[in-house]
């Protein structure tokens, strides 16, 4: 693997970056500045998730749960897949290193990747076509530079189209106009090394900013308590700028990525990664309110299997979105949007493959949202999104929300939705003597119904609980053939519901000291169609726990050390059956001043390895104990 050179490369680059930035920032905010915000603070922070405009999270008719920067700061977490463990609405379980299956309201499959959640980065789609899911290992944001990230638990597929189904994931970044000057950070432990910068400034009226990043991970452990060979690194860099004065806003980014994991035994060639992505967007805020938005992306991403086995993915997206002035009570927002993608995939010898190897999918959609005040305290929003596929046709998901705030501390809500989930190239196009795609597949259905309530029943505790009742049909089955037993192929065998519930709370014991903790419950009741002659089992519904909870500490021991310790608890899985565990990360900082930080951080204190869940495509892995000493500079 790629291991001190590239390491050194980016280490010089950076420390170079840092020592032109020293001596010119005063806008950088200091270290001593990232601790945790208030109950009201909290309570304020603007999302645009739940309707695609800025609203406070305590206002926002849905499950949605808020990362801060802050709380990323304090978490010690080494990727932005162990970052969403702090969100109780997700179930977040790694299969090995860098693999990891992350979902709400359940179906984790173990065949492959959950495909019922909707992931955006800066406002770029970044599921696959391929089979619906997220490959998290190229996810890889600059942590130091997130804003937010807003976790919605249910349907959003009024706004955010095919996948949303059970939940949507939106990471937003801090304006290049908020990370002028200088940023250096190293990691080393036993099973992740890494070293990242980033230099912003300004150049006529515009706001920019570079980073570079350089991950290796160690491997994850073989029941025999042997290491695997699963070992991994990635490199990454990027840029961002913001600029537009008066009405008009613009951004410009682009990332670009490559990495490998360790080669197998006699291997010519071990699995890597490698893409990039650019994106623009253009705001413009019309006169008495309301604004029109522009923005188009081109994404590529390539994954190499084996020497023989290949994909690549290359994407062009357009999104117009126009929100109008408030007319009496009412407030419309409506738009379209088009995206277009083109796939080649070449399998290996005795490898299943698709037919036809390469295919171009194509979605259109138009969207309205109607948002009505009947009063300063009672509104309701009604949206419908329309969106065409290649495979389905057209899809239909409407929504209606109500919120109530009988105070100025308590809103009530409720929802009812309808999501699809639109097929796959695998589950169309799959085809070997084993297992075939359904040439008929046609799209997932979910209609929810959920309620709500959050608030601030005692002054320095807030409280966010949801229930939900979810309704399926037509969820994927792997199928026998009749008399001939073979090809199974996909089809829509399934129906059935899924309910539970979803609570959090934040407690501020002291001004220096506050608790948080989170649960949620998860029951189905799925069944097979009549005639179905699925093999599939519950293997496809989802390898979900019955429950799951999680407390956090945050403790400022002073002026410039801070202790933070995260405790979960995860029921057991059932198929295949995973044992139920109970894990704790922590983390140790010290501030040696306002701009420079030392930590400790442990994961996984309580064993010294555990299984988390296991992807039937890849064998049983532990996850394993780790330590890390972090530095960060900001200049």
């Amino acid at each position: 693997m790629r291991r001190t050179g590239l390491a050194g490369v980016s280490l010089a680059a950076l420390m170079a970056c840092a020592s032109q930035a020293q001596a010119r920032d005063d806008a950088q905010p200091s270290l001593a500045d990232l601790r945790q915000l208030s109950i009201e603070d909290l309570a304020n922070v603007q999302v645009t998730s739940v309707s695609k405009t800025a609203e406070p999270v305590s206002a926002a008719p849905a499950a949605i749960y808020v990362i801060n920067s802050q709380a990323i700061s304090r978490s010690g977490a080494d990727s932005l897949a162990n970052v969403l463990r702090l969100a109780p609405n997700l179930q977040v379980a790694a299969s090995d290193s860098q693999t990891y299956a992350i979902t709400a309201r359940g179906f984790n499959e173990s065949t492959s990747t959950a495909n019922k959640l909707q992931v955006l980065i800066d406002g770029r789609t970044v599921y696959t076509p391929l089979f619906s899911g997220v490959f998290w290992d190229v996810q890889n944001v600059l942590l130091e530079d997130v804003d937010r990230i807003e976790v919605i638990s249910g349907p959003g597929g009024a706004l955010w189209g095919a996948n949303a189904v059970n939940g949507v994931i939106n990471v937003t970044s801090r304006s290049a106009a908020d990370t002028q000057g200088g940023l250096f950070a190293a990691n080393g432990g036993d099973t992740w090394q890494g070293v990242r910068g980033r230099y912003g400034g300004m150049a006529g009226g515009a706001a920019w900013r570079v980073y570079a990043m350089y991950d290796q991970r160690g491997p994850s452990l073989r029941p025999s308590g042997n290491e695997a060979r699963d070992e991994n690194d990635l490199l990454q860099g990027g840029f961002r700028t913001d600029w537009g004065a008066g009405p008009d806003r613009f951004t410009l980014q682009g990332d670009a990525y490559a990495g490998s994991t360790e080669k197998p035994p006699g291997g010519l060639v071990g699995p890597s990664v490698s893409g990039g992505n650019l994106l623009g967007r253009w705001i413009h805020g019309a006169e008495g309110g309301g604004a029109f938005e522009a923005q188009a992306y081109y994404d590529t991403a390539t994954r190499t299997v084996s020497s023989r086995v290949r994909a690549k993915v290359d994407t062009i997206d357009l999104d117009l979105r126009y929100s109008l002035p408030a007319m009496g009570a009412q407030t419309f927002t409506f738009g379209g949007g088009y995206r277009v993608s083109d796939d080649d995939f070449r399998p290996g010898p005795g490898t299943a493959f698709l037919v036809p190897g390469s295919r171009r999918l194509q979605w259109g959609n138009v969207y309205l949202q109607d948002e009505i005040a009947f009063s300063d305290s009672l509104r309701l929003t009604l949206g419908l999104k329309l969106e065409h596929n290649s495979y389905t046709g057209w899809e239909y998901m409407p929504t209606a929300r109500i919120a109530w705030r009988p105070s100025d501390t308590v809103l009530l809500w409720g929802a009812v939705s309808r999501a699809v989930r639109t097929p796959s190239r695998f589950d169309r196009d799959l085809n070997s003597f084993v297992l075939g795609g359904g040439p008929d597949f046609q799209a997932e259905r979910l209609v929810s119904y959920e309620l709500g309530y959050r608030g601030r029943p005692v002054g320095p505790i807030s409280l966010s609980v949801s229930l939900f009742y979810n309704d399926y049909d037509d969820l994927r089955t792997l199928e026998r053939t009749p008399v001939t037993f073979l090809p199974f192929t996909v089809q829509n065998g399934r129906e059935g519901h899924t309910y539970g519930l979803e609570a959090w709370a934040d407690y501020a014991v002291t001004d220096r000291w506050r608790l948080s903790a989170g649960v949620s419950t998860l029951h189905k009741d799925l069944k097979l169609k009549p005639g179905s002659l699925d093999i599939g089992g519950a293997a496809l519904t989802g390898n979900d726990p019955d429950y799951q909870a999680q407390l956090r500490s945050s403790l400022d021991l002073g002026e410039r050390v801070s202790l933070d310790v995260d405790l979960r608890s995860v029921a057991s899985l059932p198929s295949p059956a995973i044992p139920s565990y109970v894990e704790a990360d922590a983390r140790l900082a010290w501030r040696y001043s306002d701009r420079g930080e030392l930590s400790i951080s442990g994961a996984n204190l309580l064993d010294e390895a555990h299984l988390e869940f296991l992807n039937t495509s890849i064998p049983r892995r532990l996850i394993r104990r780790s330590f890390t000493i972090g530095l960060r500079q900001v200049f």
